[in-house]
């Protein structure tokens, strides 16, 4: 700004009549420095503008002689940076209220997502534990179409958590070098229910490429999109795959659908854009899930495209992951028997929720756990166990990283440890501080609930295993 002021300061003053144009630059300058950087320099600039006049009427001759016009040109200076003035603290003010809105919303949303997940968690367990009491057939079919309703919901809220975090700006990048073919496995065995009820006959294309990517921001991408498949593309097959292309691997989520006209594509990754014709039957979803996934694609530096063809089907990619070598891998312990392994496993289970409780206590006895279950931070008492699973908020400004500190503390030993929430997983990790806790999101499936206790009972035997002396 000083640079451009006195340029002109000076090509005015010593050019006389021919330069008297350089004033409309002069204006140009004023009011785009306002503009661009705010009121408060545009203050600055228009003190500088009539700085400049100033010292240009005082040094030229022919602006002397001319007072009526240096009048109208300081006022001019003067009235349209006012104006200007006057529209931008206007619109940082409605800029600043739509801020508060949307923050508001974003709040709304995460705090009913959480406060809903509860009992959808608790419905979740419920139903396992239903699966296993040697029901009749119809009793069963019930059931199943519980599940299924319960699933369309959990969908719907995963949803809305996913676009508040989004909004609140907390989510970066974790990455790490992963098995893309043990991830797209993960989400077919996922959505196996949901594609039979769909009557989709879900395909997967095995690889064995290792990537470097955020694990999970991959698979909420890939989710949302398969969940999409299933509902718009039902009683067909949907093929899921990898391509190499220019040195990165592609994924690509291929579908037999009705396919979407043309006039639809620009919107699809629009917020809340949902495809509707004339008769078309409710679908369920508010049309989120796409717009999660370009926004999670633009945090890890990837892109997604989508073409489609009425009739024909439509076909999602994303494109640009980094492939990287394969890690190398630890000797497995062999296991004749992994069904058993959670058979007398001591667990202590911390969960303010009655019912979740109640649900969790259940489905971890039919598996055969021991498990003492707890309310609050059960301090004082004795407890000898070989896993805790605690919710994040137990109350009394207690949450589940005090309650795991409490007792690995107590016992003198680093106790495996489950941590469930309904928060955002990336805000419970940077409390937790401990990246060997598994953070699972509310609600949880049981079978992903078992997996990730038999992975850390195997973790433990292999660093058991590693510590026993070998005889000679």
């Amino acid at each position: 700004m000083s640079h451009d002021y006195i340029a002109m300061t000076f090509a005015m003053s010593v050019g006389g009549q021919v330069t008297l144009p350089v004033y409309a630059i002069l204006l140009w300058v004023t009011v785009g420095n306002g503009l661009r950087f705010g009121p408060r320099y545009l203050v600055a600039a228009t003190a500088a503008a009539l700085l400049a006049l100033a010292t240009t009427t005082f040094f030229n001759s022919f602006w002397r002689g001319y007072p009526y016009v240096v009048g109208t040109l300081m006022i001019t200076a003067i009235l349209v940076p006012s104006y200007i003035y006057v529209l931008l603290n206007r619109v940082h003010k409605a800029y600043n209220a739509a801020l508060e809105a949307n923050l508001a919303k974003s709040r709304f949303l995460a705090q009913a997502s959480h406060d809903l997940r509860q009992p959808i968690h608790a419905i979740s367990l419920f139903i396992a534990c239903l699966r296993d009491a040697r029901l009749g057939q119809e009793e069963q079919q019930m059931v199943d179409n519980i599940d299924r309703s319960l699933q369309s919901v959990s969908r719907l809220f995963q949803s809305l958590l996913d676009i508040s975090t989004l909004d609140s700006g907390k989510i970066s990048e974790q990455p790490e070098d992963v098995s893309i073919g043990e991830i797209l496995n993960d989400i077919k065995q996922q959505n196996s229910e949901a594609a039979q009820w769909a009557g989709v006959k879900l395909k997967l294309v095995a690889t064995h490429k290792f990537v470097r990517v955020d694990p999970s921001l991959l698979t909420t991408m890939i989710q949302n999109i398969v969940s999409n498949a299933l509902k718009y593309a039902p009683g067909g097959p949907v093929l899921i795959g990898c391509r190499k292309r220019s040195g990165k691997l592609s994924i690509e989520i291929h579908d037999r659908g009705p396919g979407i006209a043309s006039e639809h594509l620009p919107h699809l990754f629009e917020e809340f854009y949902q495809v509707r014709e004339r008769g078309d039957k409710d679908t369920e979803g508010v049309g989120l899930g796409l717009s999660i996934v370009r926004r999670l694609s633009n945090i890890m530096g990837l892109e997604v495209s989508l073409r489609s063809e009425e009739d024909k089907g439509t076909t999602v990619i994303i494109d640009g992951l980094e492939i990287v070598s394969p890690p190398t891998q630890a000797p497995k312990i062999p296991n004749s028997k992994p069904v058993s392994m959670l058979d007398g496993l001591r667990v202590l289970l911390v969960e303010d929720d009655t019912n979740v409780l109640l649900a969790t206590g259940i489905l971890l006895e039919k598996w055969g756990c021991i498990v003492q279950q707890e309310e609050v931070l059960p301090e004082g008492k004795d407890v000898t166990c070989d896993l805790i699973i605690t919710d994040f908020d137990l109350g009394a400004k207690t949450t589940g990283s005090d309650c795991i500190n409490y007792f690995r503390s107590k016992n003198g030993r680093n106790i495996p440890a489950i941590i469930v929430t309904g928060h955002d997983e990336n805000r419970v990790r940077d409390d937790v501080g401990d990246p060997e806790i598994p953070i699972l999101s509310k609600p949880i499936r049981p079978a992903e609930l078992r997996s990730t206790i038999l992975a850390l009972r195997l973790k433990l035997q292999r660093q058991t295993v590693k510590t026993v002396p070998s005889l000679q």
